[in-house]
């Protein structure tokens, strides 16, 4: 009994821990449209299933879309619709260990020790690889064990390509005028949706460097995250050892109960006695006698030499047990709430 509830209670934590980074269920009403170059068509896109971003079929790439609501919780879509350009991504690989549909269902992260609700609003999925706008790597936890999604290497084809040559003289061919093109020349008056997805990725990977100097400077959010999670574990532990502590003051209060009520009955049959024996002429000293010096045996039902003082004295062992298990029930339970307390803040911190 005792080894069930505590791995029920085990159980119970690590189920916890991994629900806030999982996805439940992608039920979010809101139609997306395809709106910029990754998807080759315009217009509404199609919702999809947890099987068919798995699996997704030739020439086709699922779109995770995250949506604020007004109860504070994020809902979660996947739509499909024809795969266009994803080269302005990267391309970031599951390991071998990790199943891509259970990636899927759970929340992507640009960087550790971000809050469960800071993943990744935008996620999409080709089947094999995985793609969030601006990032280079993503961190995942799937059955609440972190796992690392990298980039994959620059093709050698892009690595390889002919620098252009400039002469000394001409001022349009400088190699960071030629760069300095590259990055902001934005076609205004041609494809707007691809100038707008470039201009997105650059405010994706403009937030994420941000991000990584903040952590240069200090891991203050992982290490608030982490503590919480050792704070859970803590409190998760003083619980089971107060449970355990609750069942054996239980067991000592029982056995005081019991022999309290075999004192009342011994001391009711001692004053009944007394009062039946002609001659005596003091009954406070008989049943004193009978309750302090006396085999009580008779009265008892016991093996003989137990007096009444016996019982008194088993009871009162039986309470301070009783008293001290109680006491250190409410000390394991203290700190399980003060724990638990402490690590709900940093979460939410």
């Amino acid at each position: 009994m005792k080894r069930s509830f505590l791995l029920a209670l085990c159980l119970s934590a690590a189920a916890a821990f991994a629900g806030v980074y999982d996805i439940a269920d992608f039920t979010a009403k809101d139609a997306v449209m395809s709106d910029n170059q990754v998807f080759a068509s315009s217009g509404e896109l199609s919702t999809a299933s947890v099987d068919e971003a798995a699996a997704v079929p030739s020439g086709n790439v699922v779109l995770r879309q995250k949506f604020a609501q007004e109860s504070g919780l994020n809902a979660y879509q996947l739509y499909i619709g024809q795969v266009g350009d994803l080269s302005s991504m990267t391309a970031l690989s599951i390991p071998s260990t990790v199943s891509y549909k259970n990636v899927i269902k759970s929340k992507l992260y640009v960087r550790r020790g971000m809050k469960p609700g800071d993943d990744a609003e935008k996620v999409y999925f080709d089947g094999k690889y995985v793609y969030i706008p601006g990032a280079t790597s993503a961190i995942t936890f799937v059955n609440g064990i972190a796992t690392e999604l990298k980039g994959e290497a620059p093709s050698a084809s892009a690595s390889s390509a002919p620098k252009q040559e400039c002469d000394e003289f001409d001022v349009s061919c400088d190699e960071d005028i030629i760069a300095a093109k590259n990055n902001n020349s934005y076609d205004v008056s041609g494809d707007l949706s691809r100038t707008n997805s470039r201009a997105d990725a650059r405010d994706y990977s403009a937030s994420a460097a941000a991000q990584e100097v903040t952590d240069r400077f200090g891991v203050a959010d992982e290490v608030r995250f982490w503590s919480a999670v050792a704070l859970s574990a803590v409190a998760a532990t003083s619980a089971v050892v107060g449970v355990l502590k609750q069942m054996k003051s239980s067991e000592a209060d029982k056995a005081y109960k019991d022999l309290e009520g075999v004192a009342n009955i011994v001391g009711e049959k001692i004053e009944r006695t007394c009062s039946s024996i002609s001659g005596v002429t003091n009954q406070e000293k008989c049943v004193d006698w009978y309750k302090n010096k006396a085999d009580a045996s008779a009265f008892i039902a016991q093996k003989s030499g137990w007096t009444y003082a016996n019982l008194q004295t088993r009871m009162q062992t039986n309470k301070d047990t009783k008293d001290s298990y109680a006491m250190a029930r409410n000390i394991w339970f203290g700190v399980s709430a003060l724990t638990l307390t402490t690590a709900i803040v940093l979460f939410a911190w």
